[in-house]
């Protein structure tokens, strides 16, 4: 009998230190993250019931803040301008999370608990934020959506010498002020509605969709001439409207059928593509490829938002097997893929003497005092092509502007170096056939001190006989972004 009741007693101190240790994991080892777990009710309801910080522009607009609520959660994120910075800021819904700016800095934005500086507060518990400040620019920011109007498309402008973005804009965007309601039933439809628009209004075009850059790919492989063989700076091309392709019956044509031709400067100018495919069937597929991945391609850009896509530039053995596809490649078509973020960078690459610095939203994260908690400090992302380099293809863009396709963006007084691109998605060979076109424009200005690098995508245009081109669509875009920067009139 004694035997049972040790064994019995045994048995009972076995099971009370399994439940001690257990209790402990639960409350001492696996407290945070079960607090911090998604369907966790208790940890939404103490997130939608505690203030939360602002997200401020750089000069100083509110773009996103917290206000006392009357509903169960003592407080609303609002988003005072709507969808103006949508696909900045991000949303802040009870249902489906964050995004945005609200995913990336939450640590920062989320109520923390106040240390108390008086017996009053120890019997009360007080909360303190901090905000963030960014670079996006309010101006240039409402000069983005304005310029695009009806038209789908993106829109990303940096400051070339640190990165900083001072504009991105997506549209068609939509307004997360239903998605931060109180209400279920509101958030639930608004969240339908977004995803049943074939539009896709909740995709940031800007970072990203990548679409065929076309001749704004033109860029890189200037760049890749002086870079890997330069004396094709100074072949001059025969004038004609269409090559034969190697290894194959068919044949590369220019846009609308043009004849051109002759050196670099002119190529570069009027965007000729027969001379710019024979240039990249010479430069070979290795040095058109080391090039376009110096300037980022195939990469994710590291900028602090999330759902960022890389751009895309066939690997060299693809070519091996295919080369009639360098040429088109060379002109931005084929298999190339790029973003309007990926565009501005390779802009901004030239405009700061070969460097591309990382792109970033968040200028400093400030207290509640604003005292500054953090401040982004400027670096390198991609050494992309030397100072001389970038020097020589800066100047030549700017030919584009003076004498070439993107004319329709000068402006008294100031320097602008661009260039154009139409990516033809729908290829037409009779006047009566309908086509489509991805328009794009990537510039920057001014040319001795650069201020702004933007990139400009309008994607699937459709037109009858010639397709619309970038000058056409992203050209008027690109120029009132360029004097709303620099405080001229376009």
């Amino acid at each position: 009998m004694r035997r049972r009741i040790t064994f019995v007693g045994a048995l009972f101190l076995l099971i009370f230190a399994i439940l001690f240790l257990q209790l402990n994991d639960l409350q001492i080892v696996k407290a945070n993250s079960l607090a911090d777990a998604p369907g966790n009710y208790s940890a939404i309801i103490k997130a939608f019931s505690t203030p939360r910080g602002e997200i401020l522009t750089a000069n100083g607009q509110v773009m996103a803040m917290s206000v006392p609520s009357s509903s169960q959660y003592k407080f609303q994120r609002v988003y005072p301008h709507g969808s103006l910075y949508s696909d900045v800021t991000g949303y802040y819904s009870l249902i489906y999370g964050t995004s945005g700016l609200e995913y990336e800095y939450n640590q920062y934005l989320e109520g923390k608990v106040a240390t108390p500086s008086s017996f009053s507060q120890l019997l009360s518990k007080s909360y303190t934020t901090d905000s963030l400040v960014t670079t996006i620019d309010s101006k240039l920011q409402a000069t983005a959506y304005k310029a695009l109007g009806a038209l789908k498309g993106a829109v990303v402008a940096l400051n070339p010498k640190t990165g900083a973005v001072l504009a991105m804009a997506s549209n068609p965007t939509y307004n997360p002020v239903p998605l931060a309601s109180p209400s279920g039933t509101v958030e639930e439809d608004a969240w339908k509605s977004y995803n049943a628009n074939s539009q896709q209004p909740l995709l940031n075009r800007a970072i990203s969709r990548a679409y065929p850059p076309g001749s704004t790919f033109k860029i890189v492989t200037t760049s890749a001439i002086f870079d890997h063989d330069p004396k094709l700076a100074r072949v001059n091309f025969p004038p004609v409207a269409t090559i034969a392709l190697p290894e194959t019956t068919h044949h590369l044509h220019n846009y609308a059928y043009e004849v051109c031709g002759g050196e670099l400067p002119v190529l570069l100018a009027v965007s000729c593509d027969t001379g710019f495919a024979q240039i990249g069937l010479r430069l070979g597929a290795s040095n058109l490829h080391a090039e376009a991945e110096n300037f980022g391609f195939n990469q994710v850009p590291p900028i602090d938002l999330p759902g960022a896509a890389a751009s895309t530039f066939p690997p060299t053995s693809f070519f091996s097997q295919n080369l009639p596809q360098l040429a088109f490649s060379a002109i931005g078509q084929g298999d190339d893929q790029a973003t309007a973020l990926q565009m501005a960078l390779v802009g901004a690459g030239i405009a700061n003497d070969g460097s591309i610095m990382a792109p970033h939203v968040l200028s400093r994260i400030i207290s509640n005092q604003d005292s500054t908690v953090l401040s982004y400090q400027p670096k390198v992302w991609k050494v992309a092509t030397s100072p001389s380099t970038a020097a020589k293809v800066a100047q030549l863009m700017v030919g584009v502007v003076k004498n070439g396709t993107a004319t329709g963006i000068a402006l008294p007084g100031i320097e602008i170096a661009a260039k154009t691109g139409t990516a033809q998605t729908t290829l037409t060979r009779h006047s009566n056939i309908v086509g489509q076109s991805d328009n794009w424009m990537v510039a920057f200005a001014p040319v001795q001190d650069p201020k702004i690098a933007i990139a400009v995508v309008v994607p699937k245009q459709v037109g009858l006989s010639a397709n619309p081109t970038g000058a056409q669509y992203a050209g008027p875009i690109v120029k009132a972004m360029i004097a709303a920067a620099l405080g001229v009139k376009p």
